[in-house]
């Protein structure tokens, strides 16, 4: 070799080469696994007039209800029963819902259930169902949850929890509750047609209407 000429950049080595690939590959399985949560905030068509119907009904003590409809979906939303059995919302298919989120630490949680367990003793069927999710954590959280349940003494109010708090950590990144108690409104497919953040008087006058107009959507 002259003492003019460059010496030739070296060969990138196999490793190096599978190295950039892995590295691409899991930066692939990272954008497609953000794509896909992200993708899940529409999984429903539209539903803007139905929306529009239960929103005009939210008057009073359900003022602070907004009507949506925009396509989110819950369907794959998942929880677990009181025994620990793994469920989602599917599980409920065919029925308008109520998903309440709420915690025994949340005093307007605990004071919302009482309007809760009168509205489920009143309006559970075939076409319509209230669903709490308790979001209690860590140790001792689920006992907290089964205790405040026993002393209150609701009929109706049965026991669902996530213990991950995914579910309600789903619902912060859609933009759609900040805090608790939250609550879904959503139609037979689990599409979304309301959202109130915050407590609400549901045994009333105002939360019977908002229901009603949920259900009457059925058509």
């Amino acid at each position: 070799m002259s003492e003019t000429s460059q010496p030739k950049p070296a060969r990138r080595t196999v490793p190096a080469l599978l190295g950039v690939g892995v590295a691409g590959l899991a930066l692939a399985i990272a954008a497609w696994i953000y794509l896909g949560n992200t993708a899940q905030a529409n999984s429903c068509p539209a539903k803007i007039a139905q929306a529009q119907v239960v929103d005009a009904a939210a008057t009073g003590e359900l003022a602070a209800l907004m009507g949506t409809g925009e396509g989110r979906g819950y369907a794959d939303m998942a929880f677990k029963d009181e025994s620990g059995k793994a469920m989602t919302l599917a599980d409920f298919s065919g029925k308008s819902l109520l998903v309440n989120f709420w915690a025994s630490w949340c005093v307007p949680c605990r004071e919302e259930m009482p309007a809760l367990d009168a509205i489920a003793g009143e309006y559970n069927s075939d076409k319509f169902q209230v669903v709490p999710i308790n979001l209690d954590i860590g140790e001792g959280g689920l006992g907290k949850a089964e205790e405040f349940l026993a002393e209150g003494k609701f009929q109706n109010l049965p026991l669902y929890a996530d213990n991950t708090f995914a579910a309600f950590d789903r619902l912060k990144r859609e933009a759609v509750a900040v805090g608790l108690p939250a609550t879904l409104l959503l139609d037979p497919e689990g599409c979304e047609i309301a959202v109130l953040q915050g407590p609400a008087e549901w045994n009333s006058r105002d939360g019977k209407a908002v229901i009603d107009a949920l259900i009457g959507l059925r058509g």
